[in-house]
């Protein structure tokens, strides 16, 4: 009877250790799959960053930032990577749960826009007319795009073409005059004079510092999992200072997305600055909002208790 209860006992101990051992789940939403920007969940995972972290990743990939930050406020996923900060700031003001935990990324300079060789578009300012494409509604390419043409003051027609590759196809056959992307996507078909960049982010000069994309979360998931999210910040910092301070990390991603080293090393160090990336950080909250009531994304900003409610870095956010 003794002996019964002394493995009794044992089992029980080993049952509580293995479930603390347990890596925790996180389902992701991100957009664009194979932009440096969103790789480090894959990245890291991969080097065994985020298990050593006791988590476990689950990644599904979205044709953009508003089926992302559908998928968030919806419960679907825990973790939305590289959502548009205006459509963050609109879904949030119409009530919706959903919390900012990280900087996905500061400034538009990696979204370029497009036009093959043939056509006669040579700047924003020749795109009167003419359709242009964003990935999907509330992304930050729907509110770059509507501040090029703001800013070049034309009337022209915002299309939702989804991701860069279905972008590209319909840029080329013709059913859309002005095509986005954002590397690695498009880079070689640049350099082969197949397409011609007609605009950048970058070219907005009030995106240039501003936060431009969040990681987010749905308020009940944060109440659920405040612990599993703070280690998923923590490992997602992590891996973007292997990612720029090993060739490893290089290799894996050109190996990943099937391109070579070099245009690997072309992508990150011309068009990803590691500080953009730096998840701390929170830029031009009030130049973003400005932009949003402009754009029509909000009827107005939001007050300082409303973004003490949106914005829940797990650590304290730096310029």
């Amino acid at each position: 009877m003794r002996f019964d209860r002394t493995i009794a006992a044992f089992a029980a101990a080993l049952a509580f250790n293995t479930g603390a051992f347990a890596a925790d789940q996180l389902k992701l939403a991100i957009g664009q799959r194979g932009n440096w920007e969103n790789a480090a969940p894959h990245l890291g995972q991969q080097a065994g960053i985020f298990g050593r972290h006791g988590l476990e990743l689950d990644l599904l990939y979205t044709q953009g930032a508003g089926e992302t930050l559908q998928a968030v406020v919806s419960g679907s996923v825990d973790v939305g990577i590289g959502v548009g900060t205006p459509g963050v700031m609109s879904a949030f003001a119409k009530g919706a749960p959903v919390r900012a935990i990280a900087n996905s990324t500061t400034g538009a300079g990696d979204l370029f826009w497009y036009v093959p060789a043939t056509s006669p578009v040579q700047t924003m300012k020749d795109a009167g007319g003419r359709s242009i494409a964003f990935s999907t509604n509330g992304s930050s390419t729907h509110v770059t795009v509507l501040a090029l043409m703001k800013q070049s003051g034309v009337d022209a027609k915002p299309v939702a073409t989804g991701n860069p590759a279905s972008t590209f196809t319909q840029t080329m056959s013709g059913q859309v005059d002005v095509g986005w992307s954002s590397p690695p996507f498009g880079i070689e078909a640049v350099d082969a004079g197949r397409i011609r960049i007609v605009a950048r982010g970058s070219d907005v000069p009030s995106f240039r510092t501003q936060t431009v994309r969040f990681m987010i979360t749905g308020a009940p998931t944060l109440a659920a999992k405040a612990d599993a999210i703070a280690r998923f910040v923590q490992a997602y910092q992590e891996t973007l200072d292997w990612m720029y301070s090993d060739d490893a990390a290089l290799k894996a991603y050109a190996e990943w997305v099937g391109i070579g080293p070099d245009l690997a090393r072309k992508v990150r160090d011309g068009f990803y600055p590691k500080d953009s990336l730096r998840t701390n950080r929170l830029s031009g909250l009030d130049a973003a909002m400005k932009d949003a009531v402009d754009l029509k994304f909000l009827a107005r900003p939001l007050t300082d208790d409303q973004l003490a409610q949106l914005i829940r870095y797990p650590t304290a956010p730096s310029p």
